[in-house]
């Protein structure tokens, strides 16, 4: 049994925005660390947010259409980067951040409302 399209898409966007995250902003805990070397470490991370990106891309088209994909990309970005910087990085969001967030969303409403 296979899973539904937004479940799957959904699910593959989630997962390689870690990955996604890890390899643009994992360094900033590490600023000793030789610039060369995290460069080479992140594109070996980010080599499997490709591996999962592309393909929740590829089975979302057609369910979703471009605009709602990279919506749904964002909004899963978002979510991500908060959890990461308040238990990775240690930087706790504010209410200003919320608010921000907050409007990214509500642009996501435009998107995928049926006018």
């Amino acid at each position: 049994m296979s899973l539904p399209i937004p479940l799957m898409t959904i699910g593959l966007l989630l997962l390689a925005n870690v990955f996604m995250t890890f390899a643009w902003y994992g360094h900033l805990k590490h600023p000793g660390a030789s610039l060369i070397t995290v460069i080479f470490i992140s594109w070996g991370i980010a080599f499997f947010e490709y591996v999962l990106q592309v393909p929740a891309n590829r089975i979302g088209y057609g369910y979703f259409n471009a605009a709602q994909l990279k919506t749904i990309q964002e909004i899963i970005t978002l979510s991500v980067f908060a959890v990461f910087s308040i238990f990775w990085l240690k930087e706790p969001l504010s209410w200003n951040h919320f608010v921000g967030f907050a409007f990214i969303a509500a642009g996501g409403f435009f998107i995928f409302h049926k006018w």
